[in-house]
C-alpha cells in the first residue's frame, strides 16, 4: 500500500494519522495483551493513544508531548517535554504500574547526520530510561528509532534491562524512511 493510501485509510477509519497502522502491526506481531495503563511519549497528534482507546476502551492512557493534542476521551494529556515527566505528579504516582510504554517521538532533524544521530540516540536512551522506571515487572515498550550508526548501541542498552528486544519495520512506514521500531519486554 502506498504511503498516501495509508493516510487515506486512516482518515476513512476515523483516525488522526496513518501511524496507527504501524502500531497496530507491531501489536499484532508482538501479541501484547495488557493495555490497562499505557504511557504514550511524544503523542501528538494522538494517533497511537486514539488507537489504543478505540481498540481497548477500558485502557487508561497518559500522553505527553511538547505539541498540543486535540483531546481524546480516556486519554490524560500533558503538554510538556518528556524530560519533565519526572515532575508530573499524576504520572509519578503510577511509577512501576504501566503495562505498555509507546513512543513515536523523533527529534527535529537538522540534516547533519552526526548531530541527528546523536539527538536520536539521546531521545531514545531517555525513552528506555522512562520505560525502565515506569513499566511494571512484565511490561513492554515500543519505540521509534532510526537506522543509523548508534542503533547497535541502543539495542545493547535495551538488552541490559529487557528480556526480549526485537526490531520491526511496519508496512505503513515509508520505504525510503530510515525509521524502525524497537520492541522490548521486561
Amino acid at each position: 500500500m502506498h504511503a498516501d493510501n495509508w493516510a487515506q485509510k486512516a482518515k476513512k477509519k476515523g483516525y488522526r494519522s496513518r501511524a496507527v497502522f504501524k502500531l497496530e502491526e507491531i501489536l499484532k506481531k508482538t501479541k501484547i495483551i495488557n493495555y490497562s495503563n499505557v504511557l504514550d511519549l511524544g503523542s501528538s497528534p494522538g494517533g497511537w493513544s486514539e488507537y489504543i482507546i478505540k481498540k481497548y476502551p477500558t485502557s487508561k492512557v497518559y500522553a505527553i508531548d511538547i505539541i498540543d493534542m486535540e483531546p481524546i476521551d480516556g486519554v490524560t494529556f500533558f503538554k510538556d517535554s518528556i524530560e519533565n515527566l519526572y515532575n508530573l505528579e499524576e504520572i509519578l504516582k503510577l511509577k512501576g504500574c504501566f503495562k505498555l510504554v509507546i513512543s513515536d517521538i523523533a527529534p527535529n532533524l537538522s540534516g547533519i547526520s552526526a548531530v541527528d544521530s546523536e539527538n536520536i540516540l539521546n531521545l531514545n536512551m531517555l525513552t528506555v530510561k522512562i520505560a525502565n522506571d515506569f513499566l511494571d515487572s512484565s511490561g513492554s515498550m515500543i519505540m521509534k528509532t532510526f537506522q543509523n550508526s548508534n542503533l547497535k548501541t541502543l539495542r545493547k542498552n535495551m538488552e541490559l534491562s529487557f528480556k526480549l528486544v526485537q526490531t520491526y519495520k511496519p508496512a505503513a512506514s515509508k520505504k525510503q524512511s530510515g525509521e524502525i521500531y524497537l520492541y522490548g519486554v521486561k
